[in-house]
């Protein structure tokens, strides 16, 4: 009897002993990996933490209240490391919010650049560099009022390269009113307008080219002048008294045109409508000459300009007939 019974706790002191002589075993060797991740930890540079980053506080702060949160992170493969730990997971923050590394990120602005548009109108600069739909007078009227409420008294300069409402081809591109919009809002300023053609300024266009203030309107050297008739937009399906209500608008603007260019220009309404008949290009001596600008914006060219012969001129000289009519 005494046998049977010593044999189970023989058994079970064997067990105990087995068990303990585990345990120590692991805590040695949980002890020597310890010290060497401690050795190695001291060999390795860390780089330096952002503590503007959510991502790495959190995990920082998760860290120190319950290292087991950390240690025993979730083994979804489905979640990746750590995200478990967010209530709403994110992986980073966005560029904008937040340096990535002192060392990345040391000379970098801490907003985001203005566009191009911003830093022009910085130095009270409109440019019109599109035919005139809805889209550019929204934005050529906005910055007027806006440069005119930050300042009455210093002058805006309105840089021009515009096929007016038409394209290249004379498709209508949008309404006359476009361009009288953008006129009406030039009038009503109590600034100074210095306007400057760069390219091409094309009905509308030249018609905004013209209203600057006297004195203050330029036009680079190869740039060129175009005054024309408003065209009737694409009728379509329209009915014919449809059609013919649209015809009378145009001669309506067409007639407006006359007269605003004849005012700024010094010309007579005659004299406007005339060369109106036809596409009217002028370069910018005969820009010039028509009233449209006041000074060719080129450094120095006062003297070659002077000297430089007129087209008539050089076929007067050449022996060429000019034909009436051409």
């Amino acid at each position: 009897m005494s046998c049977f019974l010593q044999a189970p706790v023989a058994h079970t002191i064997l067990s105990s002993a087995s068990s303990c002589r585990t345990v120590r075993r692991t805590k040695a060797l949980k002890l020597r990996c310890g010290a060497l991740g401690a050795k190695n930890a001291a060999k390795i540079p860390m780089p330096p933490i952002n503590p503007k980053d959510p991502f790495l506080s959190k995990l920082a702060s998760v860290a120190s209240s319950s290292p087991e949160a950390v240690l025993n992170s979730s083994a979804n493969p489905d979640t990746l490391p750590f995200l478990d730990l967010f209530e709403s997971p994110k992986l980073m923050a966005t560029p904008a919010q937040v340096e990535r590394s002192v060392s990345y990120n040391e000379h970098r602005p801490r907003s985001p650049p203005p566009d191009l548009p911003s830093l022009l109108l910085n130095g009270r600069i409109v440019y019109i560099g599109m035919p005139l739909v809805p889209a550019v007078t929204e934005l050529v009227v906005a910055e007027l009022m806006y440069l005119q409420w930050m300042d009455p008294k210093q002058p805006i300069y309105l840089y021009i390269n515009s096929t007016g409402t038409t394209r290249d081809d004379g498709e209508t591109v949008g309404m006359e009113t476009e361009g009288f919009a953008i006129y009406d809002a030039l009038m009503q300023l109590q600034n100074e307008i210095h306007t400057v053609a760069v390219g091409a300024a094309i009905g509308q266009a030249c018609l905004l080219l013209s209203a600057g203030t006297k004195g203050k309107r330029f036009m680079m050297p190869h740039a060129k002048a175009m005054i024309q008739q408003p065209r009737v937009p694409s009728s379509g399906l329209m009915p014919a008294s449809d059609v013919l209500i649209r015809a009378k608008e145009v001669v309506i603007n067409r007639d407006t045109l006359v007269e605003l260019l004849a005012k700024h220009t010094g010309n007579s309404i005659e004299a406007v409508a005339e060369v109106m008949r036809r596409p009217f290009y002028m370069d910018a001596n005969r820009a010039k000459e028509f009233g449209v600008i006041d000074k060719i914006l080129w450094r120095g060219q006062e003297k070659v300009m002077a000297e430089v012969a007129s087209p008539e001129e050089w076929d007067k000289n050449a022996g060429i007939k000019v034909m009436d009519g051409f």
